[in-house]
C-alpha cells in the first residue's frame, strides 16, 4: 500500500513538473515549442507527456486557456470601465499587444496561430465578442472610424505577432511604433474610404483553417 501511494504522488510531481515546464517553454518559444524541450526540462521523457496528456493538444488544454482567458478578460475590462470609450479601446489594443510581447504563448493564443483546441477556441470566441463590444462603444460615440470592424483587430494583432518574433532581440519596443500608426488611422476625424470591405466571420474562420493547415 505504501508503495501504491508512492507511485502515485511520484505521478503527480511529474504531472506537477510538466505542467510548470509547459507553462515556461510555451511562454518563451509559443505554442509549437518541441515536445522533448518541454520533457527535457521537466526532467521526464516525451513519453510522459502522451501518456498523461495524450498530445500536444491535451497539453496546451491543461496549462494554457486559463492563463489567456484571465489576462484577456482583464484588460477587456478595464477598457469597458474606462470613461472615455476611445480610450477604452486604444488600451484595449495596446494592452492586447504588450499581451503578445510578453508570452509567446499568448502571441499565439490572440494571433490566432496555434493548434486547435477546444477550450482555446473558447477563449478566442470570448475575446472576440468581447473586443467587438468595445469596439462598438467606441463607435457609437464617435471617436472610431464607423467602417471598423471586431473582424479587423485580427489584422492588428497578426501584424503585431510578426513584429514581436522579429524584432523582440533587436528592438523589443518597435511593435509600439507601429501601432501607434494603426491607432491614428482607426480614429473617425480624417477618415477616408476603404477599398474593401471588412472580412466576415465566415471568412475568418476560413482563414482561420488555412492557417492551422499551413502550420
Amino acid at each position: 500500500m505504501g508503495e501504491a501511494r508512492t507511485v502515485r504522488a511520484d505521478a503527480r510531481r511529474n504531472i506537477e513538473k510538466l505542467l510548470c515546464a509547459a507553462a515556461e517553454v510555451f511562454g518563451e518559444r509559443g505554442l509549437h515549442a518541441p515536445l522533448d524541450a518541454i520533457a527535457q526540462r521537466a526532467g521526464v521523457s516525451t513519453g510522459t507527456i502522451y501518456h498523461r496528456f495524450g498530445s500536444r493538444e491535451g497539453l496546451i488544454d491543461a496549462v494554457v486557456p486559463q492563463y489567456a482567458e484571465e489576462r484577456l478578460d482583464t484588460a477587456a475590462g478595464r477598457a469597458l470601465a474606462c470613461a472615455d470609450p476611445w480610450e477604452g479601446f486604444a488600451q484595449y489594443v495596446e494592452r492586447v499587444c504588450e499581451l503578445q510581447v510578453q508570452n509567446l504563448a499568448l502571441n499565439d493564443v490572440i494571433s490566432r496561430s496555434h493548434p486547435g483546441t477546444a477550450r482555446l477556441a473558447e477563449v478566442c470566441h470570448r475575446s472576440q465578442e468581447q473586443a467587438r463590444r468595445i469596439a462598438e462603444r467606441a463607435q457609437a460615440d464617435g471617436s472610431l472610424r464607423a467602417d471598423f470592424a471586431a473582424e479587423d483587430l485580427l489584422f492588428v494583432f497578426w501584424s503585431n505577432a510578426m513584429l514581436v518574433r522579429f524584432t523582440r532581440g533587436a528592438a523589443p519596443d518597435a511593435w509600439r511604433r507601429n501601432l501607434a500608426f494603426t491607432l491614428d488611422g482607426l480614429r473617425s476625424e480624417g477618415a477616408r474610404p476603404l477599398p474593401t470591405a471588412a472580412l466576415t466571420p465566415e471568412q475568418v474562420e476560413q482563414v482561420m483553417e488555412g492557417r492551422g493547415r499551413s502550420g
